[in-house]
């Protein structure tokens, strides 16, 4: 069978073999084509061992582990542009249900290296070209996976290093003796071992050594998912090259690269966090363990611009005519998967007006400061580590940039320019040091599917956040900065545990915006128990919504964390369209950590949760890392018989609703207080309104309606949902009544969803402009135009779609036409 997944089921398979070696090093040299939609040029990858060699001793047993390959199937490459073979041709000879998260068949899937066994399929090839290697004495020849797809691969090479000079100094002992292939090796091995103080050094020695020449290309063949190298003779992992140079091209429908238009009408390209991850932008090692650093030179159009994930706030250094050259670095280890580039005509926006007096208002530091740093060594491996320095460690503010298309200019000054060093102030006094020395924020083009996204030194904001109040605004930028510590600093060692950063993010989104807003406690405790009772309807909703199975919080359960002897696994229901519209591992993560905070104490859980920022940032972890540590923080009399057993039996192994939060959520439902009260009051109002005869009686006084924030709006809107008639004129009083067309994004499309629960074919025309412009959030909608069954409605959705569906999102375009034809 094919390794051809269904991508609106499947998991997402992780194929490189990370086991046997790691890349602890990109260097990116790329060109950006905005005719063409490509991007082009080389990767360079230096080796380290791999996540299992690097833990065992060499021994007779390890060698022979290694010299079990199975046969595959190869091309050499006569040059850069010969031609591909068809990747069909090299489809491994394992089914889908073969790539096993270490389980009772992991051997039937991955022999003692992790390689597909293709052997059989060999036998078919008659062109001498597809050879297998037979100059090693019956010994076959080690494979190196890594995870690509939707790449035209031209060409690998191994890397001259020793060409380069200099290096000897890199030396721990004499290498006069050493073969040129050891010596390479060795190179590169001293090379990626220096340490953190000789980081700069470490930069250059990079640099210099993937400008060296080649010395001999490698056998590679490509499937659906990965690329696969050797090199003839080079038996082991061992004996692998630790330097080799891939010459590769992006397809213009590659999923992990977006090539569309900003709101200005010019071209532009970014990357995001798509289910494929980074694949498809460049041949990498996609599992979380496999951290790595990277520096990148991108060449692009002469005005345009170039952000990158990168410690540095680069420049652009002017090329040839009509074209320059960006070059950043990051010399923090992370996963390939959170690497983020953006491309496009966008102007630095810079503040010129002063934000709000509540914003700025100097104050004192908060109590608990003293907290924020331990003594002692970080625990992760070697880096420049902000946290270990005393000046990175007293910055309450990280130097910042704002990138946007010059018609958001206006937009960006009254939302969110004042907004960033409050929140990032806000998050200081929460967690402590900022992770990361810098930040860009770039507003992204219309067809961005999400309120914004994370990664190293950027954050993606949508156009959407950017109109009404400045609420959602403060509320997603506290959610992305969040990410900074948790999902970044901090990641998941399984990608099936994301609650481990959504969850976290959605949680202290809600603290960091209040200490923004400089809210007293009592109204701080106020706005997050409205924002507590709407996620709790959202909850509800999606569960309602959603297969049990896709609301689990740790569906790889006692095998999380678990891999194949390769190191291959899967990302489940990775692959899945749907999934990256589902909130269950924001909100039921969201409510878990809530119900720590309030069942330990305020004070205990956000002490212990600075302490394990300190002690885990910079490695990755499983939920039990995190509840062990918090459990252990906390005084025994005050856990009322809390244990990680339970917690994880309860909360992230279960479908559904905890019963601890549905007794907790009852209980607040039978007795609501401080703003959704209000909100019950003027719903009742709303009622009272709608039932009244069209005529209102002479002398009878109209009903007065509070001042609401936008949260209690959203409240509001959803009870009024639940109505199940509406009149036109009570429609149009409450369109009136709050100005309904000028708020945030999240009014906006419960007012959408209201109009078309209720026929109001007045507002049409707000629901197809909510469609076009916040693509963000208007899947749902579609799904409630079609439901209804009403031929206008439906015209409209399709209507919509045809106008967007060649730029949106992909993901979002194949969920939506599913909806409609």
């Amino acid at each position: 069978m094919d390794l051809k997944l269904d991508p609106s089921r499947d998991d997402l398979p992780l194929m490189a073999n990370t086991s046997h070696m790691l890349v602890k090093h990109y260097v990116l040299d790329l060109d950006v084509d905005f005719g063409s939609r490509v991007i082009e040029g080389t990767i360079v990858l230096f080796f380290g061992d791999g996540s299992r060699l690097s833990k065992q001793t060499s021994s007779t047993q390890e060698t022979s582990q290694m010299e079990s390959e199975e046969d595959l199937t190869f091309r050499t490459t006569e040059s850069c542009h010969a031609p591909e073979a068809d990747a069909s041709s090299f489809s491994p000879q394992m089914g889908y249900s073969e790539i096993a998260v270490c389980g009772k068949g992991d051997q039937d899937a991955f022999d003692n290296d992790g390689n597909h066994d293709n052997r059989e399929h060999a036998s078919e090839m008659s062109s001498s070209e597809y050879c297998c290697d037979t100059g090693n004495h019956g010994r076959e020849d080690f494979l190196l996976v890594l995870d690509c797809c939707d790449l035209s691969v031209l060409k690998v090479e191994e890397v001259d290093v020793a060409a380069v000079p200099g290096l000897e100094r890199l030396a721990k002992a004499p290498k006069l003796a050493a073969s040129p292939e050891k010596l390479r090796r060795e190179i590169v091995r001293d090379l990626v071992a220096l340490p953190a103080d000789g980081w700069r050094e470490q930069l250059d020695c990079y640099t210099r050594c993937s400008q060296a020449p080649g010395c001999g290309e490698l056998f590679f063949d490509t499937d659906d998912w990965s690329l696969r190298i050797r090199k003839r003779g080079a038996q082991t992992a061992a004996d692998f090259p630790r330097a080799i140079r891939i010459w590769y091209k992006t397809k213009p429908e590659g999923q992990s690269v977006t090539w569309t238009s900003d709101q200005s009408g010019r071209p532009c390209v970014y990357t995001m966090g798509s289910p494929i991850n980074n694949r498809a932008l460049f041949p990498c090692q996609e599992p979380p363990v496999a951290m790595s650093t990277w520096q990148a030179t991108v060449r692009a159009a002469a005005s345009s611009v170039v952000l990158m994930s990168g410690e540095n706030s680069a420049r652009p250094t002017p090329l040839q005519e009509g074209c320059t050259s960006w070059y950043y670095y990051v010399n923090m280890p992370m996963p390939a998967s959170t690497f983020t580039i953006a491309v496009g005509y966008w102007t630095e926006m810079k503040p010129k007006t002063s934000p709000p007096d509540d914003l700025v208002a100097e104050r004192p530091l908060p109590p608990l400061k003293a907290d924020f740093r331990y003594a002692g060594t970080c625990s992760h491996v070697d880096y420049p580590c902000r946290f270990q320095n005393a000046a990175a460690a007293a910055q309450e503010i990280i130097p910042h940039r704002v990138f946007a298309p010059p018609c958001l200019e206006g937009a960006c000054q009254e939302a969110l320019l004042w907004l960033v060093p409050p929140c990032l102030l806000a998050a200081y006094s929460v967690l402590g040091t900022h992770p990361f020395s810098r930040l860009d924020i770039l507003i992204v083009p219309a067809n961005f599917p999400s309120l914004g996204m994370a990664s190293p030194h950027i954050i993606f904001l949508s156009q959407s956040i950017l109109r009404g109040t400045s609420h959602l605004c403060g509320t997603r930028l506290c959610h992305e900065i969040a990410h900074a510590w948790f999902g970044l600093a901090i990641g998941a060692r399984d990608w099936t545990e994301e609650w481990l950063s959504e969850g976290f993010a959605t949680h202290l989104e809600d603290v960091f915006w209040a200490e923004a807003q400089q809210l007293p406690p009592h109204e701080a405790l106020e706005q997050q128990e409205l924002r507590a009772c709407l996620r709790w309807r959202r909850l509800q909703d999606e569960l309602r919504n959603s297969p049990e199975e896709m609301q689990v919080l740790r569906p790889n359960k006692e095998e999380t964390g678990l891999v194949s002897a390769s190191g291959a696994s899967v990302v489940k229901h990775g692959l899945n369209p749907e999934k990256g519209f589902m909130q269950v591992h924001y909100l039921k993560g969201y409510f878990l950590l809530r119900f720590l905070a309030r069942t330990l104490g305020k004070d205990s859980y956000f002490s212990a949760l600075r302490k394990f920022v300190h002690l885990f940032h910079g490695k990755l972890i499983l939920s039990q890392d995190f509840l062990q540590m918090l459990l252990e923080s906390v005084p025994e009399d005050k856990r009322l018989g809390l244990s990680v057993e339970n917690i994880v039996r309860d909360w992230l192994e279960c479908s559904g609703i905890p019963k601890a939060l549905r007794e907790e959520r009852e209980a607040e439902d039978c007795a609501p207080t401080g703003l959704a009260r209000r909100v019950g009051a003027e719903v009742a109002k709303w009622i009272r309104v709608n039932r009244r005869p069209r005529k209102r009686k002479r002398g009878k006084r109209e009903a007065a309606f509070e001042k609401l924030s936008p949260d209690q709006i959203i409240l509001l809107l959803e009870c009024l949902l639940e109505q199940k008639t509406l009149s036109p004129q009570t429609l149009q009083r409450l369109q009136q009544t709050y100005g309904l067309q000028e708020q945030d994004a999240e009014v906006r499309h419960r007012w959408c969803e209201l109009v078309v629960r209720h026929k109001y074919t007045k507002a049409y025309e707000q629901v197809a402009r909510f469609l076009q412009e916040d693509q963000a959030m208007g899947v749902y909608l579609y799904g409630e135009l079609m439901v209804s069954e009403d031929a206008g409605q439906q015209q409209l959705a399709r209507r919509c779609f045809e106008r967007v569906k060649e730029h949106m999102d992909r993901a979002s375009a194949q969920v939506v036409s599913e909806m409609l034809f």
